[in-house]
């Protein structure tokens, strides 16, 4: 009986010991926009908008100023942020093909160690996430109005209203009813917004309509200090956004005015999204854009270039910031339920983009570039107790770095093969464990739409060392202090020749530290030439001139 009561005893101590455990592992709440520029949240820059619930992330915590991606396009950015891979080791470097489903993603590591998990909104890729006990996701992009999700349990279905509300709703519901008290949790809470072509919610598209916001000091840049690759990109505001689905001139107008839809897909993005609003949803909408439409008519025969690019900012703009209006609300929802519920104690609350985003800079919409705006990406963390509140940080992190600092976080062992380094000592102020001085950039997805040249680069704190390669051969150098705007490339200069070579040798060391190599950029090279030929993926009309059928 003795040695009956013994185990019984010791059986119990053990199950205490393990809830006690589980309760003390952090909640991991990860928030992630699609797209949005660090330069569009109050806590970096409020020149453009004020994000007061998106700041409360960064008061409570730490905000990163040196936050980058490896990989500046949607699809390949969260493939790193799940394996903690660089892309051409996950194998997902572009946004065209499938993503390799044998790779071990970080919430399959935390599920399998007893954390509840769940993901809504917006994964880019793939209709299966793997290692998650609920999800309700997009298809693909997903749509402003109405959108379609797929599910888990419940098939695929079509919810009316605004998604960045929908969302919101489907993670409340789940904190609400689904979460288990007894379980630490990993949520996902991934927003659309503000993707291209921005549509804002109902409630805010008069207030956006009549904003004015202040112009990049870059907007008309030439690109005469830099090479062939900023030259020949095409996402110029004026030249490569569209007339209907993004500045949302409406078809008629278009017709009217003899616009040409040139993209061959423009008025069609216009009804996908536009198209797919209910009665009283496209009578709100008509109310703001068919007056600025009938003034545009009466416009556009006298504008010159200049003024049409003024003009297509403002649009962009209004648009743009109007969708993250509504971000910045919902956040705030979910931010306002941990507080209410008592569940901020002990949760790792993260709010960043999956990449960053041109806003007029240089003149451009769109990313994929190593240059600052594309490169860099928000990045704010809360841990009540953990980080000391009002902290910043210009330490070089990464998406990359994710998966282990998620990981670290719950005790759980990280794999041998993942590349990046946990950020736990950034975020508990252990900073002399912290030896990063440099990052890794690889951008692959060329010839395609926007047509942004295929490039690597290294960057630390004070210099960026780039090289545009397959159908150039050109290096760029950026002297990130002296020169923030990067508008003036000094490799050739003779002032900088010991900085170049020290960062050529550099470089080298990285790219065989990262396990990448000319020799397998060019694998992939002609891995998405043939794939192309064999599909018929929207790509823009200069693909032709540089090795497509």
């Amino acid at each position: 009986m003795r040695i009956l009561y013994l185990l019984l005893s010791i059986i119990f101590v053990s199950s205490c010991s393990e809830e006690k455990t589980a309760k003390q592992r952090p909640n991991i709440v990860f928030i992630m926009s699609d797209d949005h520029a660090y330069q569009a949240i109050s806590a970096y820059d409020n020149r453009l908008i004020h994000t007061p619930n998106i700041d409360r992330v960064a008061k409570m915590g730490i905000l990163f100023t040196n936050a980058s991606v490896t990989n500046s396009i949607c699809a390949p950015s969260r493939a790193t942020i799940l394996t903690g891979k660089h892309t051409h080791i996950n194998g997902k470097t572009d946004n065209h093909f499938p993503f390799d489903t044998t790779n071990v993603t970080f919430p399959q590591l935390l599920q399998e160690a007893g954390y509840q998990t769940a993901m809504f909104g917006k994964l880019h890729f793939g209709n299966n996430p793997k290692g998650f006990d609920q999800f309700k996701i997009l298809p693909g992009q997903g749509v402003y109005y109405n959108p379609i999700f797929i599910t888990k349990n419940e098939g695929t279905y079509e919810v009316e209203g605004y998604v960045t509300d929908i969302i919101t709703d489907m993670t409340l519901d789940w904190l609400e009813n689904e979460r288990k008290a007894d379980q630490p949790f990993f949520l996902a809470y991934l927003h659309k917004a503000p993707h291209r072509e921005w549509l804002p919610a109902e409630r805010h598209i008069a207030e956006f309509a009549q904003k004015t916001f202040p112009e990049p000091a870059t907007l008309f840049d030439d690109y005469s200090g830099r090479g062939t690759a900023a030259k020949e990109a095409e996402m110029n505001l004026l030249h490569h956004m569209n007339w209907a689905g993004d500045s949302k001139i409406y078809p008629e107008v278009m017709d009217q005015l003899g616009i040409p839809d040139a993209s061959g897909w423009d008025k069609g993005a216009f009804e996908r999204e536009v198209g797919r609003m209910n009665l009283t949803q496209r009578a709100n909408w008509d109310k703001v854009y068919q007056p600025m439409n009938e003034a545009f008519i009466q416009a556009f025969p006298n504008m010159t270039d200049e003024d049409k690019m003024r003009w297509r900012y403002q649009r962009y703009m209004q648009d743009y910031l109007g969708t993250i209006a509504s971000v910045d609300e919902n956040v705030g929802r979910v931010l306002d339920y941990l507080e209410a519920n008592g569940l901020m104690e002990n949760t790792i609350i993260v709010y960043t983009s999956d990449q960053g985003f041109y806003l007029g800079e240089h003149g451009w919409f769109d990313k994929r570039f190593v240059y600052d705006e594309s490169f860099k990406t928000p990045l704010l963390v809360a841990w009540p107790g953990k980080i000391q509140p009002g902290t910043k940080s210009d330490e070089l992190v990464q998406n990359l770095d994710f998966a282990q600092t998620f990981l670290e976080a719950a005790g759980i062992p990280q794999p041998e093969d993942m590349q990046g380094e946990s950020l736990m000592p950034l975020l508990t102020g252990e900073t002399d464990k912290w030896t990063r001085d440099a990052v890794y950039y690889h951008y692959y997805e060329y010839p395609s739409i926007h047509m942004v040249k295929r490039h690597y680069a290294i960057v630390t704190k004070e210099y960026k060392l780039i090289h545009f390669y397959y159908d150039v051969d050109e290096w760029e150098l950026y002297d990130r202090v002296n020169d923030p705007q990067e508008l003036k490339n000094v490799y050739d200069d003779p002032a900088y020749k010991e900085i170049r070579e020290k960062l050529h040798e550099d470089l080298e060391a990285l790219r065989e530290k990262y396990g990448d190599s000319s020799e397998i950029s060019q694998k992939l090279l002609e891995e998405y030439l043939d794939k192309l030929r064999g599909t018929e993926q929207r790509l823009a009309p200069s693909f032709k001139k540089v090795g497509g059928d």
